[in-house]
């Protein structure tokens, strides 16, 4: 028996399998949600150093104030913030080591934010679900980068209103190459979903502006929802928008009606486009069932 046939045969050992490897990748996200934005600002800084001819700061090359010489990805390893004990393997297990250290740090016990584990588990269970509903497939292992990259969107936007076009664009162009072999959607609907999803933000966009002087959005969305159109073809875009916009807008409403939140300060548009995305990614023809059957 052949690991495609073991696995057809029992979904729920390698949805387990992949449920434990989530955790790993999760813990990993945490580092890219948190670190990436502070390296793109980085950089951002150093180009404007570069073009108004100002010297950067000499003890600090990346040009960000109190970060260390070298900061990226991998490097520095991970630290408290308050007494800066660098963390060990065995204190860094995902959601099991929070659990362990009652989700405080091993060394000074400073509180540990719940929103690492909820992350990881988040993380776990998604990627459960596309090894559970897809299988043993090269597709799973395309579709799981693509959850994974929506999880680390959704993170950078609720925190700085940016969908950085590093993350978006590979996305982008990795939708056209899986679905040049017909995996999820013909490469005709998919360049056309990328094309139409582009487009209709940004024709929202600019009508939206025309009519209030704001900037009801950022090009960020835009690149996301080509993204998502690319993987799932242009027949799958009133879906995705239908579900972003009933979510966003059941969201922002509880937010100033229940919390109080002030209606002039922006909520991102991001999550409930990375949300509807992964959605209609899995469940798309139950909930395109559901729909129809509710008005027919």
């Amino acid at each position: 028996m052949t690991f495609a046939e073991f696995f057809a045969a029992n979904p729920i050992v390698l949805a387990v399998i992949v449920f434990v490897f989530g955790l790993i990748v999760g813990s990993f996200l945490n580092v890219v949600i948190y670190r990436l934005p502070v390296m793109m600002e980085a950089e951002w800084t150093a180009q404007c150093r570069e073009l108004l001819e100002i010297s950067p700061p000499g003890n600090t090359p990346d040009n960000t104030a109190g970060q260390p010489q070298r900061f990226n990805l991998a490097v520095p390893n991970s630290h408290c913030p308050k007494c800066k004990h660098e963390i060990s393997a065995i204190e860094n297990i995902p959601l099991v080591s929070w659990l362990v250290q009652k989700g405080k740090c091993r060394h000074c016990q400073t509180p540990i934010s719940v929103r690492y584990p909820i992350i990881e588990l988040v993380t776990a269970i998604a990627s459960a679900l596309v090894a559970f509903h897809f299988g043993f497939h090269w597709l799973t292992l395309a579709v799981l980068v693509l959850t994974w990259s929506l999880i680390v969107l959704t993170m950078i936007d609720f925190d700085h209103q940016l969908l950085p076009d590093d993350i978006t664009l590979p996305l982008l162009w990795l939708g056209l190459l899986v679905n040049s072999f017909g995996l999820i959607t013909s490469l005709q609907s998919a360049v056309w979903g990328a094309m139409g999803g582009y487009l209709m933000l940004w024709g929202v966009y600019w009508l939206f502006k025309l009519v209030t002087g704001k900037e009801g959005m950022g090009y960020g969305d835009f690149k996301l929802l080509a993204a998502l159109g690319a993987w799932l073809g242009w027949q799958a875009l009133p879906m995705i928008i239908l579900l972003s916009s009933l979510v966003g807008a059941i969201v922002g409403i509880s937010l100033i009606a229940i919390l109080g939140r002030d209606k002039n300060i922006p909520i991102p548009f991001g999550p409930y486009l990375a949300s509807a995305g992964f959605l209609s990614l899995v469940w798309g023809n139950e909930i395109s069932g559901l729909y129809y059957g509710l008005i027919l």
